[in-house]
Order: structure tokens, then sequence, then C-alpha cells
């Protein structure tokens, strides 16, 4: 019989989602939990899994197309059908739906029973298989490294279908990549390490995965000879983030304050952390210690980790710090949070950040890591900048700046020397933070930058 899977409720009050590219086609066979599609809603792009176990009967939208909450996305023929005579009613079909729970992402179908599920072995989808050793002891030394022992166990290296779509479509042969990487999750820079390393291109033959038949649309449709203008739609990340910034600014009196920073001492720390082994795995950069300073500064400073609260006339001041950190993604710009910020060490925030990003340029953001943070830095010196303006995020009273780091010409000390220097750049709501708060925090992040000893004065 034809069941139909609707677009779920994805949290946070979204309404619709644009589908971005479908992993599965009319006549595939799926199964329960498998990936479906990727849907991006106005905060991130999700993969919904499949509610269901049988074959695609049909599509009720294209890539790029936007679809509500609640309307119809996809149709299955799954196993099983009720007669004329055990049909229920209209009316008792309405009523059963209305008792059923919305199938939320990443909760697959409901459970039709108390047992426990009995899980099932992956399998590649060419059957079981095992790596060819002929192939690996073939290849040119300079082309793949050592590796370990291969698989022997038959299961499917373990991937997303987009990651498996990119690598067929480089013609790089995944399970070669996963005897390489080991038992973790494979990434697209796996992908994309492994085929610059034996000169993959992509296929151009006759084989096509579901995912080119369903290809996503371009962020800018190319234009053709003689055009003098590109119409680029606006929707997904970008839209949110126009509505937000729009919100913002004409909703939040801002104030932007700058300072710059002598932050030799600094850099000389970072040079040496990355020296000590017991801390090679963890990344620490300035950016690090910046988001350090802040959790420290903040301590000081509430009203900036605070927010105006209209409908009940109050500011709301947290006593934690969830703290945004802006990343520019393809998609446009978002604000992940690093939940507790304030409780971590400087190593424990170094990997936080790190798997921040990650998770970010990867377009895997959950739409409740974007919320509720309670105050925002953004590193526009990764672009070579000094300064900027930056615009809150909504809900928030204070977003800090980071500049570039340069050598310059500096009074030190009653001389002149070249020093490691860096600008810092406050945006407040002058509501909550008037502007002697807003001096005294940014004077504070620039005292530990400065001399990094002066965080052991800190509470």
């Amino acid at each position: 019989m034809i069941e139909e899977f609707r677009l779920p409720d994805l949290g946070e009050g979204l309404t619709e989602a644009d589908v971005v590219q479908w992993l599965v086609a009319p006549g595939d066979t799926v199964t329960l939990n498998q990936t479906l599609a990727e849907v991006e809603t106005a905060k991130a792009v999700v993969e919904l899994p499949s509610p269901y176990e049988g074959t695609v009967h049909s599509l009720h939208a294209e890539a790029g197309d936007t679809v509500a909450v609640g309307a119809p996305l996809i149709a299955f023929d799954v196993a099983g059908e009720a007669s004329d005579d055990e049909a229920p009613p209209a009316q008792a079909q309405a009523e059963e739906a209305e008792k059923t729970p919305p199938n939320l992402v990443g909760y697959g179908a409901a459970p039709s029973s108390t047992a426990r599920p009995v899980r099932r072995a992956r399998r590649s989808a060419v059957g079981t298989r095992t790596i060819d050793t002929a192939v690996l002891e073939a290849a040119p030394h300079d082309v793949l490294p050592e590796m370990p022992a291969p698989r022997q166990t038959g299961e499917r290296p373990r991937s997303t279908p987009p990651v498996r779509a990119y690598a067929k479509r480089l013609g790089v042969d995944i399970v070669l990549v996963a005897a390489e990487v080991g038992d973790r999750l494979i990434t697209r820079d796996d992908i994309d390490a492994y085929a610059e390393r034996i000169g993959a291109a992509p296929q151009t033959g006759p084989a096509e995965t579901a995912a080119s038949k369903h290809p996503a649309p371009p962020t800018a449709p190319p234009s053709t000879p003689g055009e003098r203008e590109t119409r680029i739609p606006i929707r997904g990340v970008r839209k949110h983030t126009a509505a937000a910034m729009v919100q913002s600014a004409f909703t939040a009196p801002h104030v932007t304050t700058f300072h710059t920073v002598d932050v030799t001492e600094t850099m000389d720390l970072i040079a040496s952390l990355r020296q000590d082994r017991a801390l090679a795995e963890h990344r620490i950069g300035p950016l690090v210690v910046v988001a350090k300073a802040v959790c420290l500064a903040l301590t000081r400073t509430p009203g900036l980790n605070s927010r105006w609260d209209e409908g009940a006339a109050e500011i709301v001041q947290p006593h934690y710090v969830d703290l945004g950190i802006a990343a520019a993604t393809e998609r446009g710009l978002i604000v992940p949070n690093i939940r507790d910020a304030d409780q971590m060490t400087l190593p424990e925030l170094a990997d936080a950040l790190s798997a921040l990003t990650e998770t970010a340029r990867s377009g895997k953001t959950s739409p409740a890591e974007l919320m509720g943070g309670t105050f925002s830095i953004t590193n526009i010196g990764v672009f070579g900048i000094d300064a900027g303006t930056p615009i809150l995020p909504p809900g928030q009273s204070g977003i800090l700046a980071v500049g570039a780091v340069r050598r310059q010409p500096w009074e030190y000390r009653g001389e002149i020397a070249l020093r490691q220097m860096m600008t810092l750049s406050l945006s407040f709501d002058h509501r909550v933070v008037d502007g002697a708060e807003g001096a005294r925090f940014v004077k504070d992040v620039a005292d530990i930058l400065e001399q990094p000893g002066r965080a052991m004065l800190l509470r």
C-alpha cells in the first residue's frame, strides 16, 4: 500500500524547508532510517531519514522547491495491503492521524512494539566485499601510504550517502579510503585527500547515482554570454540571515568601540603550547585564546552576556556563557554556539572550536546548535581585515570582532619596537550596556591578551 511521508517539524519554530538534493529516486528500494534527502532550513542543512521500508513510489517535490512543514514530501510503496472490509472509514483515519505524533528528524519510524529491534549488519551496495590487496600492492608507493590491514567483516564503510555519492563521482573506491582512515566516519575531506594523491577525476560515464538524478540547484545559476545580470533566489540560510540582521539593526541601538592590543606575549604563549607534546592534538590558536579571555572578562561585565526581553520588560542575565562563533559557509553566515564555554579549559575550547568549524563547513550544523547564544565572536582577521562594526545576533547584547595579527612599530618600554598587534571591535546593545561597561570589557580582554598571566588573577 502507499504511505506518504510529510515534511516533519524540524524544531525551533521553522515552518518550511528547501529541498537541496534527493538521494533516492522513484523505484529505489529503501530501508528504515536510510537518508532520503537533504533539506535546507533557514538555519542549517538537515538529512531526512526514511520512516518506512519499501519502494519509493513518487516524489512530491523537486530539488530547489520550498516545502511547508506538514506538506507531502515523498510516497512509499510498503509491504502489505488493506482489504476493503478492513479499511477504516475516513473519520476513523483522521482520528488515528491526530493521535499519531509527528515523526521528527532523527527518530525514524514510531515503534510498532516494545520488543528491542535487532540490528542488521550494514553491507555495501555490491554485497560483501573486502579490499583488493592486489590493487594496494600494485599502487606506486608515492601514491598510497602504508595502510592498516584491510577489513574482512563485509560491513559498509562508515560514511553518509552524500559522501558516498561524492566519492563515486570522483571515481574513488570508498573501501580503500576506509582502510586508510580506520573506523571513524569518512568525510568529504578524506575523499578529497585520497583523490588528490591518486589523481582521481569525476566519472563521466553512463553510471548515474540517485543524487545525480535530482541534482541540487547551484547557488548562482550559470549566466549565458551577453547577460547583464544574474538573479539568485533568496532562500535558506541567506534568507534567515537577512531577516535576522534587519531585525537586529532596527531593534537594538548598536554602539561599536575599538581597541588595538599588543598580543606579542599571547603569540609567544601559543607558540610554546604548540611545542608541548601533551597538547599536540589540540589546535590552540589566537581565536581560542581570545575566546578564553572573553569568557573570563564576562564574569566582570555580565551586562555583555545579557539579553533584552521586550515582552517581560526585563534584562535577562544568564549565569553561563554559550559562546557563539560566526562562521562563513557556502550557504551564508551562521553563528553556532559552544555550550558552557566558560566552564572549559583552553584545550577543551580548542577542541570545541575545531568541531564547530568542521560541522559548519560541511553544512551539518543542527538548528539547536544555532539557538540560545549569549555572546558572540567573529574572526574577521582570517580574511586579513583589521577592524569592523559587527551586527549583533538577535537576542544578544555583545559581539566581538577579532582583527588580523600584524607586526607593526609600537611603543614598548619607552622605545619603538616591532610588536604583534591586533584590533578588537566590540558592538553592544546600548539599551543593556552603557559605554563605560563596554569599554571595561574590551580593556579586560586586552589586558589578558597583552599579558596572559593576568588571567590567573580572574575568577
